[in-house]
């Protein structure tokens, strides 16, 4: 510590973004002499929907030392395989966008690539056909692959569901008890200093003063701090994505003790509605566009589609599609939604809180709050930002609905250079190139854009110097390696039972036959036709 070390972390804003973030700054701010403060109200509600995450948030439990058990028995979280996507490229069709790679390269030349070649030549499966999670997924079955394991059981990548408020009670628990204070009350008004309008105190309704050298805002949609008080300004995206209201229920699960290890995504007439299971309910919502469907008819179509009885009645939000100019102004950070909002298509909204989180301690400042490191962080956060909005946009573009004026609406605009070259590039021979801090890998293209109708007229010529008999030969020794290991196997509902089950977890169906203990695996000998290289990223 010296004379410009941070000394006092304030939070303005408990939910998941606020408790995420005071986890976090317990673990890596216990420095002896950081005091981290967490001001909120149990009178001011949490939007709190969002149930669905992406493989990264396992980075971030392990960086807390959560046990993956406990937190999935405590948040009644379900594991999430990847997303079903209905109705997207067309009505009646319906594709999935897997956690993990596809197949295996050989000779350096990618799957997708001998996937093109072979598809064009003869009948062949879909490529989630060679997705481990993929398979899982289709067959309801889970598993976690041991340390010594080897393909495929060791390419089941996977993220998670859980309830947003016991996942937030939760970080609280571990908060709290790692000596972070949470004062309870209403944020009255926010002192700035009269020099150059730093935020030094926020004073509540009370008149108790919390005085800090950092704020962290997690308000909300409101933005007390970045917006209201730093008149920072907001980058809309709506001319890209139109969906400005959602509505939420939860209802009671259809299949009781066995809910699915994937979210779905259903394409409506004015928007999409997502599906995700839990072990004691299933998430139910629908986001819309006020310009074509009113807010009553969309309550009433969400209720009218439930699988089963509601639980609570709906809820309303309401939201511009978007982000700060800035993240982080003077000495305040936003996260969460006081940052922006994306809608949650990808599940990319938990992500966004983490990642601001990880970025921020990297870049964490002293009292001086160097320029450098302020602008650092806010073009990485913009470089995020504007890479999940281009992939969310992808699946509006890349549509050939026109039965609603809202998808002609989409079908047809202008989207982001930044997109159009990606998709030109995937179209003429599938290629696919990562810059920056792109989130999404080139898998997750391969499956949007194959999955939604953009099909490259050709492929990346190396691909032509291998062996057709040998690359047929290898492809089919993948294929059934994932399909035999997803058969054999335990069901999702008998994994969960077995290692976190939830006291709000739904009754349990009659028992199955227990899984046999030798799932098979499978790996490629000095007999296969190519060396192989696995690996790859959870995105």
């Amino acid at each position: 510590m010296n004379e410009h070390s941070i000394r006092r972390v304030v939070i303005v804003g408990g939910g998941t973004a606020g408790w995420m973030a005071a986890a976090a700054f317990a673990r890596f701010l216990n420095n002896g002499y950081t005091q981290v403060t967490l001001v909120e109200s149990d009178e001011i509600g949490t939007v709190g929907v969002g149930e669905a995450t992406i493989p990264p948030i396992i980075n971030f439990n392990q960086m807390l030392g959560l046990d993956e058990n406990a937190f999935l028995a405590a948040t009644a979280g379900t594991f999430k395989l990847g997303i079903e996507f209905v109705n997207w490229g067309a009505i009646g069709e319906r594709y999935f966008h897997p956690f993990g790679t596809y197949g295996h390269d050989l000779q350096g030349i990618h799957f997708h690539q001998l996937w093109l070649r072979e598809k064009a030549r003869r009948p062949i499966a879909d490529i989630s056909a060679w997705s481990m999670s993929a398979m899982a997924a289709q067959h309801g079955t889970f598993g976690r692959a041991n340390e010594d394991a080897r393909s495929p059981v060791r390419e089941l990548f996977y993220a998670f569901h859980f309830d947003a408020s016991l996942y937030a009670r939760y970080l609280r628990d571990y908060a709290e008890k790692a000596g972070i204070v949470r004062v309870e009350g209403k944020i009255a008004t926010v002192n700035q200093r009269p020099d150059d309008g730093y935020v030094e105190a926020v004073t509540l309704e009370d008149g108790r003063r919390v005085e800090g050298d950092l704020f962290i805002d997690c308000s909300g949609f409101r933005g007390l701090l970045i917006e209201e008080t730093l008149h920072t300004g907001y980058e809309s995206y709506a001319h890209w994505l139109p969906c400005d209201r959602a509505v939420a229920v939860p209802c009671a699960l259809p299949r009781p003790g066995e809910p699915d290890p994937f979210t779905r995504s259903t394409a409506h007439q004015a928007g999409w509605q997502w599906r995700i299971p839990l072990q004691h309910r299933m998430g139910n919502g629908l986001v819309y566009c006020s310009d074509y469907l009113d807010d009553d008819a969309a309550e009433a179509q969400l209720l009218a589609s439930l699988e089963a009885e509601p639980l609570a009645d709906p809820r309303r939000i309401r939201f511009t599609a978007g982000r700060r100019r800035d993240c982080w102004n003077r000495n305040v950070v936003a996260l969460g939604l006081s940052s922006g909002f994306i809608e949650p298509l990808e599940s990319t909204s938990i992500h966004l809180v983490q990642a601001g989180i990880q970025r921020l301690l990297a870049l964490f400042p002293d009292k001086r709050f160097d320029p450098a490191e302020r602008d650092e962080f806010n073009r990485q956060m913009h470089d995020l930002y504007e890479d999940v909005r281009d992939f969310i946009i992808l699946h509006y573009k890349a549509t050939r609905r026109d039965d609603s004026p809202f998808w002609d609406k989409v079908r047809t605009m202008e989207i982001p250079d930044s997109l159009q070259r990606k998709i030109d590039l995937f179209a003429g021979k599938g290629r696919l190139f990562r810059e920056g801090y792109d989130l999404f890998t080139s898998p997750s293209w391969v499956a949007v854009c194959l999955g939604q109708g953009i099909v490259p007229k050709s492929w990346e010529p190396a691909a032509d110097a291998l062996d057709e008999q040998k690359v047929a030969v290898a492809l089919e020794q993948m294929r059934r390696g994932y399909l035999d290991t997803a058969q054999r196997l335990p069901t999702h509902g008998d994994f969960l039972r077995r290692t976190a089950p939830s006291p709000l977890a739904a009754p349990a169906p009659a028992p199955a036959p227990t899984p046999k203990d030798d799932v098979p695996f499978f790996s490629f000998t000095a007999e296969s036709p190519f060396d192989v290289g696995g690996g790859g990223s959870p995105l």
